[in-house]
Protein backbone atom coordinates (compact mmCIF):
# COMPACT_ATOMS: atom_id res chain seq x y z
CA UNK A 1 0.00 0.00 0.00
CA UNK A 2 1.31 3.72 -0.56
CA UNK A 3 0.40 4.84 2.49
CA UNK A 4 2.62 2.85 4.19
CA UNK A 5 5.87 4.74 3.40
CA UNK A 6 4.39 8.00 4.70
CA UNK A 7 3.09 6.71 7.77
CA UNK A 8 6.00 5.10 8.82
CA UNK A 9 8.13 8.30 7.98
CA UNK A 10 4.94 10.31 10.39
CA UNK A 11 5.60 7.63 13.12
CA UNK A 12 8.91 7.77 13.08
CA UNK A 13 9.26 11.79 12.82
CA UNK A 14 6.94 11.57 15.69
CA UNK A 15 9.06 9.62 17.66
CA UNK A 16 11.82 11.57 17.30
CA UNK A 17 10.14 14.57 18.32
CA UNK A 18 9.14 12.26 21.88
CA UNK A 19 12.91 11.79 22.31
CA UNK A 20 13.88 15.22 22.17
CA UNK A 21 10.42 16.68 24.11
CA UNK A 22 11.39 13.69 27.23
CA UNK A 23 14.50 15.64 28.06
CA UNK A 24 13.28 19.13 28.37
CA UNK A 25 10.56 17.74 30.29
CA UNK A 26 12.99 16.30 33.03
CA UNK A 27 14.84 20.05 33.36
CA UNK A 28 13.59 22.39 36.45
CA UNK A 29 11.69 25.35 35.13
CA UNK A 30 14.00 27.83 34.89
CA UNK A 31 14.54 30.72 37.32
CA UNK A 32 12.51 33.88 36.38
CA UNK A 33 14.75 36.95 35.56
CA UNK A 34 14.33 39.56 38.43
CA UNK A 35 13.12 42.72 36.98
CA UNK A 36 15.20 45.72 37.05
CA UNK A 37 14.49 48.29 39.49
CA UNK A 38 13.11 51.50 38.37
CA UNK A 39 15.57 54.36 38.27
CA UNK A 40 14.94 57.14 40.65
CA UNK A 41 13.85 60.06 38.86
CA UNK A 42 14.57 63.47 40.14
CA UNK A 43 11.15 65.20 41.65
CA UNK A 44 9.38 67.50 38.52
CA UNK A 45 9.93 71.19 39.99
CA UNK A 46 6.41 73.01 39.33
CA UNK A 47 7.15 76.53 38.13
CA UNK A 48 4.09 77.75 39.29
CA UNK A 49 4.47 76.40 42.92
CA UNK A 50 7.91 77.63 42.20
CA UNK A 51 6.82 81.51 41.20
CA UNK A 52 3.95 81.45 43.96
CA UNK A 53 6.91 80.75 46.82
CA UNK A 54 8.80 83.62 45.21
CA UNK A 55 5.98 86.25 45.31
CA UNK A 56 5.27 84.50 49.15
CA UNK A 57 8.94 85.37 50.32
CA UNK A 58 8.46 88.39 48.60
CA UNK A 59 5.48 89.39 50.70
CA UNK A 60 6.83 88.58 53.93
CA UNK A 61 9.97 90.73 53.62
CA UNK A 62 7.08 93.70 52.50
CA UNK A 63 5.35 92.80 55.84
CA UNK A 64 8.65 93.25 58.10
CA UNK A 65 10.49 95.58 56.10
CA UNK A 66 8.53 98.60 55.95
CA UNK A 67 5.31 96.98 57.16
CA UNK A 68 6.30 96.60 61.01
CA UNK A 69 8.95 98.67 61.20
CA UNK A 70 6.39 101.74 60.06
CA UNK A 71 3.71 100.27 62.40
CA UNK A 72 6.16 100.30 65.45
CA UNK A 73 8.00 103.12 64.31
CA UNK A 74 4.53 105.52 64.55
CA UNK A 75 3.63 103.84 67.74
CA UNK A 76 6.60 105.17 69.96
CA UNK A 77 7.21 108.72 70.82
CA UNK A 78 8.82 111.20 67.91
CA UNK A 79 12.63 111.10 69.21
CA UNK A 80 12.40 107.31 69.03
CA UNK A 81 11.04 106.81 65.49
CA UNK A 82 14.31 105.90 64.00
CA UNK A 83 15.51 103.69 66.46
CA UNK A 84 12.54 101.47 65.76
CA UNK A 85 13.06 101.58 61.71
CA UNK A 86 17.01 101.03 62.31
CA UNK A 87 16.24 98.27 64.55
CA UNK A 88 14.11 96.05 62.31
CA UNK A 89 15.62 96.41 59.33
CA UNK A 90 19.22 95.50 61.38
CA UNK A 91 17.70 92.31 63.16
CA UNK A 92 16.22 91.62 59.66
CA UNK A 93 19.73 91.73 58.17
CA UNK A 94 21.70 90.03 60.83
CA UNK A 95 19.02 87.18 60.99
CA UNK A 96 19.48 86.49 57.05
CA UNK A 97 23.04 86.13 57.36
CA UNK A 98 22.89 84.08 60.00
CA UNK A 99 19.99 81.64 58.57
CA UNK A 100 22.22 80.78 55.69
CA UNK A 101 25.89 80.27 57.66
CA UNK A 102 24.08 77.45 59.96
CA UNK A 103 20.36 78.89 60.68
CA UNK A 104 18.92 76.65 58.29
CA UNK A 105 20.99 73.49 58.88
CA UNK A 106 20.40 73.41 62.79
CA UNK A 107 16.58 73.32 61.79
CA UNK A 108 15.81 71.84 58.71
CA UNK A 109 18.85 68.24 58.64
CA UNK A 110 18.94 65.72 61.32
CA UNK A 111 20.27 66.38 64.28
CA UNK A 112 22.57 64.22 66.49
CA UNK A 113 22.19 61.13 67.99
CA UNK A 114 19.92 61.85 71.39
CA UNK A 115 19.23 65.41 71.02
CA UNK A 116 17.75 65.18 67.41
CA UNK A 117 14.43 65.64 68.22
CA UNK A 118 15.41 69.22 69.69
CA UNK A 119 17.63 70.49 67.25
CA UNK A 120 19.64 69.80 63.83
CA UNK A 121 23.10 69.34 62.67
CA UNK A 122 25.54 71.13 60.36
CA UNK A 123 25.23 69.12 57.31
CA UNK A 124 24.07 71.96 55.37
CA UNK A 125 25.97 74.92 57.21
CA UNK A 126 26.93 77.78 54.78
CA UNK A 127 24.05 75.88 52.28
CA UNK A 128 26.39 73.12 51.77
CA UNK A 129 24.93 71.13 49.19
CA UNK A 130 22.21 73.34 48.59
CA UNK A 131 22.25 74.37 44.34
CA UNK A 132 19.97 75.63 41.76
CA UNK A 133 19.15 71.65 40.64
CA UNK A 134 18.23 70.36 44.84
CA UNK A 135 14.62 70.71 45.75
CA UNK A 136 13.70 70.91 48.75
CA UNK A 137 10.44 67.86 48.71
CA UNK A 138 11.56 66.34 51.47
CA UNK A 139 10.35 69.24 53.87
CA UNK A 140 7.62 70.64 51.83
CA UNK A 141 4.68 67.45 51.52
CA UNK A 142 6.40 66.39 48.59
CA UNK A 143 5.89 69.49 46.63
CA UNK A 144 9.03 69.77 44.32
CA UNK A 145 10.55 73.32 44.48
CA UNK A 146 14.40 74.53 44.37
CA UNK A 147 15.56 74.40 47.80
CA UNK A 148 17.49 77.69 47.55
CA UNK A 149 13.39 79.11 47.66
CA UNK A 150 12.28 77.03 50.26
CA UNK A 151 15.58 78.86 52.03
CA UNK A 152 14.62 82.37 51.43
CA UNK A 153 11.08 81.79 52.65
CA UNK A 154 11.69 80.14 55.84
CA UNK A 155 14.85 83.27 56.33
CA UNK A 156 11.26 85.58 56.08
CA UNK A 157 10.06 83.43 58.91
CA UNK A 158 13.13 83.98 60.98
CA UNK A 159 14.25 87.05 60.18
CA UNK A 160 10.57 89.07 61.58
CA UNK A 161 10.16 86.80 64.82
CA UNK A 162 13.25 88.65 66.62
CA UNK A 163 11.86 92.02 65.03
CA UNK A 164 8.80 91.43 66.57
CA UNK A 165 10.60 91.22 69.66
CA UNK A 166 12.21 94.70 69.71
CA UNK A 167 8.21 96.51 70.28
CA UNK A 168 8.90 95.01 73.59
CA UNK A 169 11.65 97.30 74.93
CA UNK A 170 11.40 99.65 72.68
CA UNK A 171 12.73 103.43 73.43
CA UNK A 172 15.16 101.98 76.38
CA UNK A 173 17.60 99.38 75.02
CA UNK A 174 20.92 99.49 73.77
CA UNK A 175 20.94 98.91 69.97
CA UNK A 176 24.57 97.36 70.50
CA UNK A 177 22.49 94.76 73.04
CA UNK A 178 19.73 94.48 70.76
CA UNK A 179 22.10 92.99 68.10
CA UNK A 180 23.59 90.69 70.05
CA UNK A 181 21.08 89.31 71.50
CA UNK A 182 19.34 88.77 68.38
CA UNK A 183 22.06 86.31 67.13
CA UNK A 184 21.92 84.87 70.79
CA UNK A 185 18.38 84.24 70.27
CA UNK A 186 17.63 82.91 67.28
CA UNK A 187 20.57 80.51 67.48
CA UNK A 188 19.36 79.13 71.11
CA UNK A 189 15.79 79.47 70.76
CA UNK A 190 14.18 80.33 67.35
CA UNK A 191 16.36 77.41 65.21
CA UNK A 192 15.84 74.80 67.94
CA UNK A 193 11.48 75.85 67.89
CA UNK A 194 11.61 75.81 64.20
CA UNK A 195 13.38 72.34 64.31
CA UNK A 196 10.94 70.68 67.16
CA UNK A 197 7.82 71.95 65.31
CA UNK A 198 8.29 71.93 61.42
CA UNK A 199 10.98 69.55 60.91
CA UNK A 200 9.95 65.62 60.38
CA UNK A 201 12.03 63.96 62.96
CA UNK A 202 11.16 67.20 65.39
CA UNK A 203 9.78 66.40 68.64
CA UNK A 204 6.58 68.41 68.29
CA UNK A 205 6.32 67.40 64.79
CA UNK A 206 6.57 63.81 66.27
CA UNK A 207 3.78 64.40 68.77
CA UNK A 208 1.20 65.70 65.86
CA UNK A 209 1.41 69.35 66.49
CA UNK A 210 -0.57 71.27 64.34
CA UNK A 211 0.93 74.70 63.50
CA UNK A 212 0.52 75.85 59.66
CA UNK A 213 2.38 78.60 59.62
CA UNK A 214 4.09 79.41 63.18
CA UNK A 215 1.78 80.09 65.97
CA UNK A 216 3.99 78.60 68.61
CA UNK A 217 7.05 78.88 66.28
CA UNK A 218 6.71 82.84 65.55
CA UNK A 219 4.09 84.70 67.67
CA UNK A 220 4.43 82.32 71.23
CA UNK A 221 8.03 82.55 70.57
CA UNK A 222 8.36 86.17 70.15
CA UNK A 223 5.48 87.20 72.57
CA UNK A 224 7.32 85.26 75.63
CA UNK A 225 10.84 86.54 74.95
CA UNK A 226 9.32 90.32 74.55
CA UNK A 227 7.93 89.90 78.36
CA UNK A 228 10.66 88.84 80.05
CA UNK A 229 12.76 91.55 78.12
CA UNK A 230 10.41 93.81 79.46
CA UNK A 231 10.56 92.38 82.41
CA UNK A 232 14.37 92.38 83.23
CA UNK A 233 15.18 95.76 81.33
CA UNK A 234 12.45 97.35 83.29
CA UNK A 235 10.02 100.16 82.79
CA UNK A 236 10.43 102.78 80.67
CA UNK A 237 11.39 106.66 82.63
CA UNK A 238 7.78 107.79 83.46
CA UNK A 239 5.86 104.80 82.91
CA UNK A 240 2.43 105.39 84.31
CA UNK A 241 3.04 109.16 84.67
CA UNK A 242 3.89 111.08 81.63
CA UNK A 243 2.22 110.77 78.15
CA UNK A 244 4.32 108.51 76.24
CA UNK A 245 2.01 108.35 73.45
CA UNK A 246 2.16 107.39 69.56
CA UNK A 247 3.35 110.26 67.96
CA UNK A 248 2.06 109.01 64.55
CA UNK A 249 -1.01 107.05 64.39
CA UNK A 250 -0.88 107.16 60.62
CA UNK A 251 2.31 105.42 59.96
CA UNK A 252 0.69 103.00 61.89
CA UNK A 253 -2.11 102.65 59.74
CA UNK A 254 -0.15 102.44 56.74
CA UNK A 255 2.25 99.67 58.55
CA UNK A 256 -0.99 97.67 60.02
CA UNK A 257 -1.73 97.66 56.36
CA UNK A 258 1.34 96.61 54.71
CA UNK A 259 1.49 93.87 57.56
CA UNK A 260 -2.10 92.45 56.73
CA UNK A 261 -0.70 92.63 52.69
CA UNK A 262 2.30 90.99 53.22
CA UNK A 263 0.25 88.29 55.89
CA UNK A 264 -1.06 86.98 52.53
CA UNK A 265 2.63 85.19 51.65
CA UNK A 266 2.85 84.26 55.24
CA UNK A 267 0.22 82.25 55.59
CA UNK A 268 -0.89 81.30 52.20
CA UNK A 269 2.41 80.82 51.02
CA UNK A 270 2.46 78.16 54.08
CA UNK A 271 0.83 75.89 51.65
CA UNK A 272 4.20 75.71 49.65
CA UNK A 273 1.97 75.25 46.22
CA UNK A 274 -0.43 76.98 44.28
CA UNK A 275 -3.61 74.63 45.37
CA UNK A 276 -6.66 75.28 46.71
CA UNK A 277 -5.13 75.24 50.42
CA UNK A 278 -3.58 78.49 49.38
CA UNK A 279 -6.60 79.42 48.47
CA UNK A 280 -8.67 78.37 51.98
CA UNK A 281 -5.74 80.22 54.02
CA UNK A 282 -6.03 83.24 51.51
CA UNK A 283 -9.07 83.58 52.43
CA UNK A 284 -8.51 82.81 56.34
CA UNK A 285 -6.35 85.46 56.24
CA UNK A 286 -9.10 88.16 55.33
CA UNK A 287 -11.77 87.05 57.41
CA UNK A 288 -10.27 86.17 60.79
CA UNK A 289 -8.44 89.53 60.92
CA UNK A 290 -11.52 91.11 59.69
CA UNK A 291 -13.74 89.64 62.53
CA UNK A 292 -11.09 90.35 65.27
CA UNK A 293 -10.80 93.78 64.51
CA UNK A 294 -14.70 94.42 64.66
CA UNK A 295 -14.75 92.13 68.16
CA UNK A 296 -11.39 94.20 69.58
CA UNK A 297 -13.35 97.83 68.24
CA UNK A 298 -16.60 96.55 69.80
CA UNK A 299 -14.73 95.62 73.30
CA UNK A 300 -13.45 98.89 73.38
CA UNK A 301 -16.61 101.16 72.32
CA UNK A 302 -18.27 99.12 75.24
CA UNK A 303 -14.99 99.48 77.62
CA UNK A 304 -14.25 102.79 77.14
CA UNK A 305 -17.41 104.59 74.90
CA UNK A 306 -15.23 105.12 72.06
CA UNK A 307 -13.73 102.85 69.29
CA UNK A 308 -10.29 104.08 68.05
CA UNK A 309 -7.89 103.39 65.01
CA UNK A 310 -5.22 101.77 66.69
CA UNK A 311 -7.87 99.73 68.40
CA UNK A 312 -9.20 98.31 65.28
CA UNK A 313 -5.47 97.78 63.69
CA UNK A 314 -4.52 96.11 66.92
CA UNK A 315 -7.73 93.66 66.85
CA UNK A 316 -6.70 93.03 62.66
CA UNK A 317 -3.35 92.07 64.12
CA UNK A 318 -4.19 90.26 66.91
CA UNK A 319 -6.72 88.29 64.73
CA UNK A 320 -3.59 87.55 62.20
CA UNK A 321 -1.35 86.16 64.51
CA UNK A 322 -3.97 83.84 65.76
CA UNK A 323 -5.33 82.49 62.39
CA UNK A 324 -1.47 81.32 61.95
CA UNK A 325 -1.38 78.52 62.95
CA UNK A 326 -4.31 77.05 61.45
CA UNK A 327 -5.06 79.04 58.06
CA UNK A 328 -5.05 76.00 56.01
CA UNK A 329 -6.58 73.97 58.33
CA UNK A 330 -9.86 75.81 59.57
CA UNK A 331 -12.77 76.43 57.22
CA UNK A 332 -14.04 80.03 56.86
CA UNK A 333 -16.54 79.79 59.62
CA UNK A 334 -14.27 78.72 62.07
CA UNK A 335 -11.74 81.03 61.34
CA UNK A 336 -14.45 84.26 62.02
CA UNK A 337 -15.18 82.60 65.38
CA UNK A 338 -11.21 81.89 66.02
CA UNK A 339 -10.36 85.81 64.92
CA UNK A 340 -13.82 86.83 67.23
CA UNK A 341 -12.32 85.22 70.01
CA UNK A 342 -8.79 86.61 69.47
CA UNK A 343 -9.62 90.09 69.49
CA UNK A 344 -11.51 90.41 72.46
CA UNK A 345 -8.82 88.20 74.29
CA UNK A 346 -6.08 89.97 73.18
CA UNK A 347 -8.02 93.13 74.28
CA UNK A 348 -8.62 92.31 77.29
CA UNK A 349 -4.88 90.85 77.81
CA UNK A 350 -3.26 94.37 76.77
CA UNK A 351 -6.02 97.03 78.30
CA UNK A 352 -6.41 94.63 81.80
CA UNK A 353 -4.00 91.96 82.22
CA UNK A 354 -0.71 94.28 81.41
CA UNK A 355 -2.16 97.29 83.90
CA UNK A 356 -2.88 95.02 86.52
CA UNK A 357 0.52 93.64 87.16
CA UNK A 358 2.49 96.35 85.83
CA UNK A 359 4.86 95.57 83.55
CA UNK A 360 6.04 97.80 80.58
CA UNK A 361 5.62 95.93 77.36
CA UNK A 362 5.68 99.30 75.30
CA UNK A 363 4.06 97.76 71.93
CA UNK A 364 2.02 95.01 73.24
CA UNK A 365 4.04 92.06 72.10
CA UNK A 366 2.57 90.15 74.28
CA UNK A 367 -0.47 91.17 74.96
CA UNK A 368 -0.96 90.65 70.92
CA UNK A 369 1.66 87.61 70.00
CA UNK A 370 2.03 85.90 72.50
CA UNK A 371 -1.57 86.04 74.01
CA UNK A 372 -3.10 86.11 70.17
CA UNK A 373 -0.44 82.72 69.54
CA UNK A 374 -1.51 81.10 72.60
CA UNK A 375 -5.19 81.41 71.49
CA UNK A 376 -4.48 80.42 67.86
CA UNK A 377 -2.29 77.67 68.94
CA UNK A 378 -5.08 75.83 70.79
CA UNK A 379 -8.06 77.03 69.15
CA UNK A 380 -6.26 75.44 66.08
CA UNK A 381 -7.11 71.50 67.85
CA UNK A 382 -10.68 72.56 67.77
CA UNK A 383 -11.30 74.56 64.69
CA UNK A 384 -9.31 72.42 62.17
CA UNK A 385 -11.91 69.46 63.12
CA UNK A 386 -13.78 68.05 59.76
CA UNK A 387 -16.68 67.48 62.10
CA UNK A 388 -16.94 71.44 61.80
CA UNK A 389 -16.07 72.51 58.71
CA UNK A 390 -11.91 72.13 59.26
CA UNK A 391 -9.31 70.49 57.07
CA UNK A 392 -7.30 68.51 59.81
CA UNK A 393 -5.37 65.28 59.27
CA UNK A 394 -7.20 61.75 60.07
CA UNK A 395 -10.54 62.91 58.65
CA UNK A 396 -13.25 61.01 60.79
CA UNK A 397 -10.71 59.64 62.97
CA UNK A 398 -9.64 63.18 64.07
CA UNK A 399 -10.18 63.79 68.24
CA UNK A 400 -10.66 67.59 68.93
CA UNK A 401 -9.86 66.07 72.93
CA UNK A 402 -6.21 64.54 71.71
CA UNK A 403 -5.20 67.08 69.15
CA UNK A 404 -6.54 70.07 71.86
CA UNK A 405 -3.75 67.91 74.27
CA UNK A 406 -1.07 67.97 71.85
CA UNK A 407 -1.55 71.65 71.06
CA UNK A 408 -1.23 72.39 74.65
CA UNK A 409 1.77 70.35 74.96
CA UNK A 410 3.12 72.22 72.12
CA UNK A 411 2.32 75.83 73.76
CA UNK A 412 3.66 74.71 77.02
CA UNK A 413 7.31 73.60 75.78
CA UNK A 414 7.72 76.65 73.35
CA UNK A 415 6.71 78.81 76.70
CA UNK A 416 9.25 76.83 79.16
CA UNK A 417 11.97 76.46 76.33
CA UNK A 418 11.68 80.06 75.17
CA UNK A 419 11.05 81.83 78.91
CA UNK A 420 13.64 79.86 80.03
CA UNK A 421 15.85 80.27 77.36
CA UNK A 422 15.28 84.06 77.09
CA UNK A 423 15.69 84.98 80.31
CA UNK A 424 19.21 83.50 80.23
CA UNK A 425 20.11 84.81 76.91
CA UNK A 426 18.64 88.47 78.18
CA UNK A 427 21.06 88.15 81.38
CA UNK A 428 24.12 87.05 79.30
CA UNK A 429 23.54 90.36 77.01
CA UNK A 430 23.75 92.12 79.71
CA UNK A 431 27.11 90.70 81.23
CA UNK A 432 28.28 91.61 78.17
CA UNK A 433 27.53 94.99 76.51
CA UNK A 434 24.38 95.83 79.37
CA UNK A 435 21.17 96.32 78.46
CA UNK A 436 19.68 99.66 78.76
CA UNK A 437 20.77 102.95 77.76
CA UNK A 438 21.76 105.44 80.42
CA UNK A 439 18.50 107.91 81.60
CA UNK A 440 20.68 110.71 79.89
CA UNK A 441 20.17 109.09 76.40
CA UNK A 442 16.32 107.62 77.30
CA UNK A 443 15.42 111.49 77.75
CA UNK A 444 17.35 112.58 74.48
CA UNK A 445 16.05 109.60 72.82
CA UNK A 446 17.75 106.80 70.84
CA UNK A 447 17.65 108.55 67.31
CA UNK A 448 20.08 110.89 68.38
CA UNK A 449 21.78 108.95 71.41
CA UNK A 450 22.56 105.91 69.40
CA UNK A 451 22.07 107.07 65.97
CA UNK A 452 22.76 110.86 65.38
CA UNK A 453 19.82 111.35 63.65
CA UNK A 454 16.33 112.72 63.68
CA UNK A 455 13.29 111.31 62.58
CA UNK A 456 11.85 114.82 61.66
CA UNK A 457 14.13 118.16 61.22
CA UNK A 458 12.00 120.98 61.04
Amino acid sequence: MKFRPALALALGGAALALLAFEPALAQAPAPAVPAAPPVPTAPTVDKGDTAWMIVSTVLVILMTIPGLALFYGGLVRTKNMLSLLTQVFAVFSLVAILWVFYGYSLAFTAGPEGIGAFIGGFSKAFLAGVTTDSTADTFTKGVAIPELVFVAFQLTFAAITPALIVGAFAERMKFSAVLLFTGLWVTFVYFPIAHMVWFSEGYLFGLGALDFAGGTVVHINSGVAGLVGAILIGKRIGYGRDLLAPHSLTLTFVGACLLWVGWFGFNAGSNLEATGGAALALLNTIVAPAAAGLAWMTAEAVGKGKSSLLGIASGAVAGLVAITPAAGLAGPMGSIVLGLVAGVVCYVAVTGVKNALGYDDALDVFGIHGVGGIVGAIGTGIVAAPTLGGYGPGGAEYSIGGQLVTQTIAVVVTLVWTGIGSAILFKLTDLIVGLRVTAEAEREGLDLADHGERAYNY
